[in-house]
C-alpha cells in the first residue's frame, strides 16, 4: 500500500511543480516552455488573482507532500523497531537460557532479584515500541485517508469539468442557447460567467437584428420617397417651361401690339388671358415648390433618424468588444485554472478554446457590422447633404418663381389696363 502511495506522491510533486513553471512562465515568459509574457492589463490582474490561489494550493500541497516523507520515515523506523524488537527478544531469551543453565549449577541465591528486573526490562522495552508501532499505524491510517480524500475530490472536479464541457459543446458552433449548469463545485463560478456572457451575446444578436431591419426599413422608404421627390421635381421643372414659354407669348403679343394697333384690342385680350393662365401656372408652381420643400424636410429628418439609429448599432458594437475583451480574459481564466488542475485540468482546456474561438468570432463579427455602420453613416451624412443642397435649391427656384409671378401680376395690370385704354 505504502509503495502506490509513494507514487502517487511522487506525481504530485511532479504537476506542483510544473503548474509553478507555467504561471511563471505566464507572468514573466518562458523559452524553455514556449509560453509569452502576458502584457493586457486585465490579464495581468486575473492572472495575479490565479497566481494567489495557486499559492494558497501549493502550500497545501506542499504539506501534503511534507507529512507523506515523515509518514515514510516514520514507517521505516517502525519496520526497524519491529525488527530490532524481535532480535531483542531473542536475545533476552538466549540470556535467560543462558543464566537458567548458570543457576543449575551455581547457587542462585547470589541474584535473588536479578531474573525479576530482566523480566521487566523485557516487557518495559516491548511497550514501548508497541506504543511507537500503533502512533506510527495511526499516522499511517491517517496519512492515507487524506489521500483517499485528496483522489475524491480531484473526482469530483474531473467529473465536473466533463460535465461542463458537454453542455457548452455546441458554444463553439454558435449556438447561443446553452445554458453551463451552476453548481458549488470549482466550475460554479466560470459556469455563471460563460452563462452570463451568453446571455449578453444573445441579447445583443437580437438587438442588432431588430436594428438592421429597421434601417433597411428606412432605407427602402427613403429610397421611394427620393423617387417621388425625382418625379415631382421634373413635373414642377415642366411646369417652369411652360410658364416661361407662355411668359415669351406674352412678351411677342406685347411687341405685336406695339407694331400693329389695329389688332391692340384683341392682343390686349389676349394678353390678359395670357398672363392670368401665366399667373395661376406660378401659382401652381410655388405651391408645388413648398410640397417638395416639406418632402424634401420630411425625408432629411428621417435620414437624420437612421444617422441615429447607426450610431445607436456603433454602441452596440463597442459593448460587443467590451464582452469579448471579457470573454478573453475568462478564457485566460480557464487556462490558469487547468493548468493548476494538472491532469484533471486536461479536459477543461478544451473549453477554454471553445471560449476563446467564440470571442475570436464574436470580435471578427464586431469589425464586419463596424464596417458596415461606418458605411450607412457615410451614406447617411452624403444624403443628408445632398437633401439639404436640393431644399436650397428648391427655395432658390421657389423665389425665382414669387418673381416670375410678380412679373405676371405687373403684366397683367398694365394688359388690362391696356385693354381698357383701346376699348
Amino acid at each position: 500500500g505504502f509503495a502506490v502511495v509513494a507514487d502517487e506522491v511522487q506525481r504530485l510533486a511532479e504537476r506542483t511543480s510544473g503548474a509553478t513553471r507555467r504561471i511563471e512562465g505566464l507572468r514573466n515568459g518562458s523559452e524553455e516552455l514556449g509560453i509569452t509574457a502576458v502584457r493586457n492589463p486585465n490579464a495581468q490582474v486575473a492572472l495575479e488573482q490565479s497566481t494567489t490561489q495557486w499559492t494558497k494550493m501549493k502550500k497545501d500541497a506542499d504539506a501534503i507532500l511534507a507529512s507523506s516523507r515523515n509518514l515514510f520515515a516514520a514507517q521505516s523506523s517502525a519496520a526497524a523497531l519491529a525488527s530490532g524488537s524481535d532480535r531483542m527478544l531473542d536475545n533476552s531469551r538466549k540470556l535467560f537460557d543462558a543464566f537458567s543453565a548458570f543457576g543449575s549449577t551455581r547457587d542462585t541465591r547470589i541474584f535473588p532479584n536479578f531474573w525479576w528486573s530482566v523480566v521487566f526490562g523485557a516487557l518495559s522495552v516491548l511497550s514501548i515500541i508497541g506504543f511507537v508501532w500503533s502512533t506510527v499505524r495511526s499516522r499511517s491510517r491517517e496519512q492515507e485517508l487524506r489521500y483517499q480524500t485528496q483522489v475524491e475530490f480531484n473526482s469530483r472536479n474531473q467529473q465536473a469539468i466533463m460535465r461542463l464541457l458537454d453542455e457548452i459543446s455546441s458554444l463553439g458552433e454558435g449556438d447561443l442557447t446553452v445554458k453551463a449548469s451552476v453548481t458549488e463545485d470549482m466550475t460554479g463560478a466560470i459556469a455563471d460567467a460563460i452563462n452570463y456572457a451568453v446571455d449578453e451575446l444573445r441579447h445583443l444578436v437580437t438587438t442588432i437584428n431588430d436594428i438592421s431591419s429597421k434601417v433597411a426599413v428606412s432605407a427602402q422608404e427613403t429610397q421611394a420617397t427620393a423617387m417621388q421627390l425625382a418625379e415631382a421635381a421634373g413635373h414642377q421643372a415642366d411646369e417652369i417651361t411652360s410658364a416661361s414659354d407662355r411668359i415669351g407669348e406674352i412678351a411677342t403679343s406685347i411687341e405685336q401690339v406695339s407694331r400693329n394697333s389695329s389688332e391692340s384690342a384683341e392682343v390686349a385680350q389676349r394678353s390678359v388671358v395670357i398672363a392670368t393662365e401665366g399667373a395661376g401656372v406660378v401659382r401652381q408652381t410655388i405651391q408645388g415648390m413648398d410640397q417638395i420643400r416639406d418632402q424634401i424636410q420630411e425625408t432629411s429628418k428621417r435620414i437624420k433618424r437612421l444617422g441615429e439609429s447607426s450610431q445607436e448599432i456603433g454602441s452596440i458594437v463597442e459593448l460587443i468588444n467590451d464582452i469579448s475583451e471579457q470573454t478573453n480574459i475568462l478564457a485566460l481564466n480557464a487556462a490558469v485554472q487547468a493548468a493548476s488542475a494538472g491532469e484533471a485540468g486536461r479536459g477543461f482546456a478544451v473549453v477554454a478554446d471553445e471560449v476563446q474561438r467564440l470571442a475570436e468570432r464574436t470580435s471578427g463579427a464586431t469589425r464586419r457590422i463596424e464596417g458596415l455602420v461606418q458605411a450607412i453613416q457615410a451614406d447617411t451624412n452624403e444624403a443628408v447633404t445632398s437633401m439639404e443642397q436640393t431644399t436650397a435649391e428648391v427655395v432658390s427656384g421657389a423665389r425665382l418663381a414669387e418673381d416670375a409671378g410678380t412679373a405676371l401680376t405687373e403684366i397683367e395690370r398694365v394688359s388690362n389696363a391696356l385693354n381698357t385704354l383701346i376699348k
